[in-house]
Protein backbone atom coordinates (compact mmCIF):
# COMPACT_ATOMS: atom_id res chain seq x y z
CA UNK A 1 0.00 0.00 0.00
CA UNK A 2 1.63 3.52 -0.82
CA UNK A 3 2.24 6.11 1.20
CA UNK A 4 -0.83 8.62 0.58
CA UNK A 5 -3.17 5.63 1.46
CA UNK A 6 -1.77 5.08 4.74
CA UNK A 7 -1.28 8.09 6.05
CA UNK A 8 -4.52 9.17 4.79
CA UNK A 9 -5.50 13.02 5.44
CA UNK A 10 -1.79 13.37 6.79
CA UNK A 11 -0.53 12.97 3.36
CA UNK A 12 -2.88 15.12 1.79
CA UNK A 13 -2.52 18.41 4.37
CA UNK A 14 1.44 17.77 4.67
CA UNK A 15 2.91 21.36 4.75
CA UNK A 16 6.48 20.32 4.50
CA UNK A 17 8.44 18.00 1.60
CA UNK A 18 10.43 16.61 4.32
CA UNK A 19 6.98 15.43 5.97
CA UNK A 20 6.03 13.29 2.96
CA UNK A 21 9.67 12.36 3.19
CA UNK A 22 9.36 10.69 6.11
CA UNK A 23 6.02 9.13 5.59
CA UNK A 24 7.27 7.05 2.83
CA UNK A 25 10.48 5.94 4.39
CA UNK A 26 8.40 4.88 7.45
CA UNK A 27 5.79 3.18 5.07
CA UNK A 28 8.67 1.53 3.47
CA UNK A 29 9.90 0.29 7.28
CA UNK A 30 6.47 -0.45 7.96
CA UNK A 31 8.20 1.62 11.39
CA UNK A 32 7.22 4.60 13.25
CA UNK A 33 10.13 4.70 14.80
CA UNK A 34 13.48 7.16 15.51
CA UNK A 35 16.08 6.14 17.63
CA UNK A 36 18.12 8.34 19.86
CA UNK A 37 21.19 6.95 19.20
CA UNK A 38 23.17 7.90 22.36
CA UNK A 39 26.34 6.60 21.70
CA UNK A 40 29.71 8.66 22.36
CA UNK A 41 32.19 6.72 19.80
CA UNK A 42 31.94 6.87 16.35
CA UNK A 43 32.41 2.99 16.67
CA UNK A 44 29.29 2.72 18.70
CA UNK A 45 27.20 4.66 16.67
CA UNK A 46 28.17 2.42 13.52
CA UNK A 47 27.71 -0.50 15.62
CA UNK A 48 23.74 0.51 16.25
CA UNK A 49 23.03 1.30 13.01
CA UNK A 50 24.15 -1.91 11.64
CA UNK A 51 21.77 -4.02 14.01
CA UNK A 52 18.79 -1.64 13.90
CA UNK A 53 18.96 0.31 10.63
CA UNK A 54 16.32 -1.99 8.98
CA UNK A 55 13.77 -1.20 11.42
CA UNK A 56 13.48 2.41 12.35
CA UNK A 57 13.05 5.43 10.01
CA UNK A 58 14.96 8.11 11.47
CA UNK A 59 18.02 8.54 13.83
CA UNK A 60 18.32 10.84 16.20
CA UNK A 61 22.10 12.53 17.15
CA UNK A 62 23.52 14.78 19.30
CA UNK A 63 26.97 15.42 17.25
CA UNK A 64 28.25 17.44 19.85
CA UNK A 65 28.67 14.45 22.02
CA UNK A 66 30.57 12.31 19.76
CA UNK A 67 33.96 12.23 21.46
CA UNK A 68 36.04 10.92 18.84
CA UNK A 69 34.09 13.26 16.19
CA UNK A 70 35.80 13.86 12.62
CA UNK A 71 34.52 15.69 9.60
CA UNK A 72 36.03 12.68 7.61
CA UNK A 73 34.22 9.95 9.76
CA UNK A 74 31.12 11.49 10.31
CA UNK A 75 30.60 11.94 6.81
CA UNK A 76 31.04 8.18 6.52
CA UNK A 77 28.25 7.45 9.01
CA UNK A 78 25.83 9.81 7.19
CA UNK A 79 26.43 8.34 3.90
CA UNK A 80 25.55 4.76 5.53
CA UNK A 81 22.78 5.79 7.43
CA UNK A 82 21.51 7.08 4.25
CA UNK A 83 22.31 3.39 2.42
CA UNK A 84 20.09 2.33 5.09
CA UNK A 85 16.97 4.61 4.30
CA UNK A 86 17.59 6.52 7.55
CA UNK A 87 16.64 10.29 7.83
CA UNK A 88 19.18 11.78 9.92
CA UNK A 89 17.48 14.28 12.89
CA UNK A 90 20.07 16.51 14.69
CA UNK A 91 18.10 17.25 18.23
CA UNK A 92 19.98 20.34 18.40
CA UNK A 93 17.53 22.47 20.29
CA UNK A 94 17.92 25.93 18.28
CA UNK A 95 16.89 28.61 20.31
CA UNK A 96 18.83 31.76 19.03
CA UNK A 97 17.82 34.56 16.65
CA UNK A 98 17.15 33.54 12.97
CA UNK A 99 20.66 35.65 12.11
CA UNK A 100 23.14 33.03 14.75
CA UNK A 101 21.00 30.20 13.83
CA UNK A 102 21.78 30.11 10.35
CA UNK A 103 25.56 30.54 11.03
CA UNK A 104 25.10 27.61 14.04
CA UNK A 105 23.84 25.48 10.66
CA UNK A 106 27.61 25.78 9.29
CA UNK A 107 30.58 25.85 11.86
CA UNK A 108 32.53 23.06 12.95
CA UNK A 109 29.72 20.33 12.55
CA UNK A 110 28.43 21.97 8.92
CA UNK A 111 24.67 20.59 10.39
CA UNK A 112 23.21 21.94 7.46
CA UNK A 113 24.85 19.53 4.98
CA UNK A 114 23.95 16.37 6.83
CA UNK A 115 21.05 16.88 8.83
CA UNK A 116 17.50 16.10 7.18
CA UNK A 117 15.47 17.24 10.94
CA UNK A 118 16.82 19.58 13.20
CA UNK A 119 14.63 20.96 16.47
CA UNK A 120 14.76 24.48 17.70
CA UNK A 121 12.77 26.39 21.17
CA UNK A 122 10.84 29.07 19.44
CA UNK A 123 11.91 31.52 22.74
CA UNK A 124 13.32 33.49 20.50
CA UNK A 125 10.59 34.33 17.80
CA UNK A 126 9.67 32.46 14.33
CA UNK A 127 12.91 33.83 12.48
CA UNK A 128 14.79 31.42 13.74
CA UNK A 129 12.63 28.70 11.46
CA UNK A 130 13.91 31.18 8.56
CA UNK A 131 17.47 31.05 9.92
CA UNK A 132 17.56 27.68 10.08
CA UNK A 133 16.12 26.90 6.44
CA UNK A 134 18.48 29.74 4.98
CA UNK A 135 21.84 27.52 6.34
CA UNK A 136 20.14 24.41 4.40
CA UNK A 137 19.47 26.57 1.38
CA UNK A 138 23.78 27.41 1.52
CA UNK A 139 23.99 24.20 1.18
CA UNK A 140 21.95 23.50 -1.74
CA UNK A 141 19.62 21.34 0.13
CA UNK A 142 16.22 21.05 1.94
CA UNK A 143 15.18 20.07 5.48
CA UNK A 144 12.52 20.71 8.27
CA UNK A 145 12.48 22.32 11.50
CA UNK A 146 10.68 20.26 14.77
CA UNK A 147 9.35 23.30 17.58
CA UNK A 148 9.53 22.01 21.19
CA UNK A 149 5.65 22.35 21.95
CA UNK A 150 5.94 19.70 24.73
CA UNK A 151 8.53 17.83 26.96
CA UNK A 152 8.43 15.02 28.75
CA UNK A 153 10.86 15.23 31.59
CA UNK A 154 9.65 16.82 35.10
CA UNK A 155 9.52 20.22 35.95
CA UNK A 156 10.20 21.47 32.39
CA UNK A 157 9.15 24.99 31.35
CA UNK A 158 6.70 24.44 28.17
CA UNK A 159 3.45 25.15 30.11
CA UNK A 160 -0.06 24.97 28.20
CA UNK A 161 -0.28 28.72 27.08
CA UNK A 162 3.76 28.74 26.02
CA UNK A 163 2.81 25.27 24.26
CA UNK A 164 -0.52 26.98 22.42
CA UNK A 165 1.46 29.88 21.45
CA UNK A 166 4.54 27.71 19.73
CA UNK A 167 1.41 26.11 17.88
CA UNK A 168 -0.22 28.69 17.12
CA UNK A 169 2.71 30.30 14.92
CA UNK A 170 4.17 26.99 13.89
CA UNK A 171 1.21 25.94 12.05
CA UNK A 172 0.88 29.51 10.09
CA UNK A 173 4.81 28.62 8.92
CA UNK A 174 5.51 25.91 6.07
CA UNK A 175 8.94 25.62 7.23
CA UNK A 176 8.21 23.98 10.47
CA UNK A 177 8.07 20.61 10.10
CA UNK A 178 5.96 19.60 13.24
CA UNK A 179 6.18 19.70 16.50
CA UNK A 180 7.75 17.23 19.68
CA UNK A 181 5.13 16.14 21.99
CA UNK A 182 5.04 14.60 25.42
CA UNK A 183 4.99 11.04 24.68
CA UNK A 184 4.63 10.14 28.37
CA UNK A 185 1.31 11.76 28.58
CA UNK A 186 -1.43 10.54 26.01
CA UNK A 187 -3.92 13.30 27.11
CA UNK A 188 -1.00 15.91 26.01
CA UNK A 189 -0.68 14.43 22.58
CA UNK A 190 -4.24 14.73 21.90
CA UNK A 191 -4.42 18.35 22.77
CA UNK A 192 -1.27 19.03 20.92
CA UNK A 193 -2.81 17.36 17.86
CA UNK A 194 -6.42 19.15 17.94
CA UNK A 195 -4.72 22.34 18.03
CA UNK A 196 -1.76 21.52 15.24
CA UNK A 197 -4.18 20.00 12.48
CA UNK A 198 -3.02 17.21 9.75
CA UNK A 199 -0.68 19.58 8.21
CA UNK A 200 2.10 18.71 10.87
CA UNK A 201 3.70 15.91 12.14
CA UNK A 202 4.08 15.35 15.99
CA UNK A 203 6.98 13.50 17.01
CA UNK A 204 7.55 12.20 20.78
CA UNK A 205 9.97 11.22 23.11
CA UNK A 206 9.28 9.63 26.29
CA UNK A 207 8.11 6.42 25.09
CA UNK A 208 9.04 3.17 25.81
CA UNK A 209 7.47 -0.49 26.22
CA UNK A 210 7.97 -0.57 29.51
CA UNK A 211 6.51 2.65 30.86
CA UNK A 212 6.97 4.68 34.46
CA UNK A 213 10.03 6.65 35.71
CA UNK A 214 13.56 6.84 34.19
CA UNK A 215 16.82 8.52 35.25
CA UNK A 216 17.04 12.20 35.78
CA UNK A 217 13.46 12.80 35.70
CA UNK A 218 12.85 10.94 32.43
CA UNK A 219 8.86 9.73 32.10
CA UNK A 220 7.79 7.00 29.72
CA UNK A 221 4.64 6.34 28.19
CA UNK A 222 3.30 3.76 25.94
CA UNK A 223 4.31 3.45 21.94
CA UNK A 224 0.71 2.41 21.13
CA UNK A 225 -0.59 4.90 23.15
CA UNK A 226 1.35 7.52 21.81
CA UNK A 227 0.58 7.34 18.09
CA UNK A 228 -3.40 6.41 18.93
CA UNK A 229 -3.56 9.72 20.86
CA UNK A 230 -1.79 11.75 17.77
CA UNK A 231 2.24 10.81 17.48
CA UNK A 232 3.49 10.06 14.04
CA UNK A 233 7.18 9.00 15.23
CA UNK A 234 7.82 7.53 18.70
CA UNK A 235 11.47 8.56 19.52
CA UNK A 236 13.24 5.66 21.50
CA UNK A 237 16.29 5.67 23.64
CA UNK A 238 17.10 3.39 25.85
CA UNK A 239 14.35 0.84 25.13
CA UNK A 240 16.58 -0.07 22.08
CA UNK A 241 20.19 0.54 22.49
CA UNK A 242 20.89 -0.64 25.99
CA UNK A 243 18.79 -3.80 25.15
CA UNK A 244 20.86 -6.50 25.18
CA UNK A 245 19.27 -7.65 21.69
CA UNK A 246 18.90 -4.12 20.09
CA UNK A 247 17.53 -5.19 16.50
CA UNK A 248 14.81 -7.51 18.39
CA UNK A 249 14.15 -4.56 20.70
CA UNK A 250 13.96 -2.18 17.40
CA UNK A 251 11.39 -4.65 15.66
CA UNK A 252 9.31 -4.44 18.53
CA UNK A 253 9.13 -1.16 18.66
CA UNK A 254 8.33 -1.00 14.62
CA UNK A 255 5.56 -3.43 14.84
CA UNK A 256 3.78 -1.67 18.13
CA UNK A 257 4.02 1.43 16.14
CA UNK A 258 3.48 0.35 12.58
CA UNK A 259 0.33 -1.48 14.11
CA UNK A 260 -1.34 1.89 16.38
CA UNK A 261 -0.68 4.01 12.88
CA UNK A 262 -3.05 1.71 10.95
CA UNK A 263 -5.25 0.56 13.64
CA UNK A 264 -5.61 4.77 14.02
CA UNK A 265 -5.91 5.39 10.17
CA UNK A 266 -8.13 2.17 9.94
CA UNK A 267 -5.75 0.73 7.11
CA UNK A 268 -4.82 -2.94 9.25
Amino acid sequence: MEAAAIWGERWSSATSSMAKKYMEVASQKQSLVCLAADRSTMAGLFELIEQVGPHIAALKTHVDLVKDWTAEGWAVFCERAASLNLLIFEDRKFADIGGISKQQMGGVYSIGTWADLVTAHLISGPDIVDGLHAGWEECNRSGGVLLLAQMSSRGNLLDPDYTHKVVTVGTQHDGVFGFIGNGSNPEEIKTLRARAGDGKMIWTPGVNLQTGDGVMGQRYGNPRDAVMAGSDCIIVGSGIHRSEKPAESAAAYAKASWDALLERTGTS
